[in-house]
């Protein structure tokens, strides 16, 4: 069975969805990433799996579901936090963000004959899922972050492993991001809350 990873930063204004002001106020980039993590744990709760666990900057809030255990993230940049992550499976683990809450059970559901890693790729050049039949950090420290180009060098670390590709989504950093993933999955609460919201960032 696979260990599932939940990287994410408690939601609180101005440490969450800054991209997404304007045309939203920091109060509301927190409420839709409140959502999108709300969503997003509903998904990985739902899924089968060894251990669930939420790798998080900052402190749990009612938006957690029962069934997770919660480890804090390490210091330093984002390639050292996912490696930590990685660092205390033992065993299968597919770690995902908060960003994409069109992700569902179904994507989730790993299946690891015959296979070393599954990448998800982002629409942005990043990357949504990585999964490792035997986590090893040093795949990710040193891969550079949040830059067009993170996918592919993080892609290229897996060389040599029996890959399987996950379908490609699209991260929420921007406003034009939420209005298509809130499409993709109109049913959640994150499309709630962008429905919600959307009338007053248009004022």
């Amino acid at each position: 069975m696979t260990t599932l990873l939940v990287i994410a930063k408690e939601p609180r204004p101005g440490r969450v969805k800054t991209r997404l002001t304007p045309p939203f106020t920091p109060e509301e980039g927190a409420v839709l990433a409140e959502a999108a993590l709300a969503d997003t744990l509903d998904a990985v709760a739902r899924t089968p799996a060894r251990r669930r666990v939420l790798v998080l900057d900052g402190r749990p809030g009612p938006w957690l579901p029962p069934g997770f255990d919660v480890v804090p993230q390490c210091a330093g940049g984002l390639d050292e936090r996912l490696a930590d992550a990685f660092a205390g499976c033992d065993g299968p683990a597919l770690l995902i963000g908060m960003d994409t809450p069109q992700v569902t059970p179904e994507l989730l559901t790993v299946d690891w004959a015959e296979c070393d890693a599954y990448f998800g790729p982002a629409e942005d050049g990043g990357f949504w899922a990585l999964g490792l039949a035997e986590p090893d950090p040093a795949l990710l420290r040193g891969v550079p972050m949040s830059v067009p180009h993170t996918g592919a060098v993080q892609r290229a670390r897996l060389a040599g492993l029996r890959v399987r590709e996950l379908p490609r989504l699209r991260d929420v950093d921007t406003a034009y991001d939420a209005e298509l993933v809130a499409e993709a999955a109109p049913g959640g609460r994150f499309a709630s809350a962008l429905t919600r919201l959307a009338p007053a960032a248009d004022r």
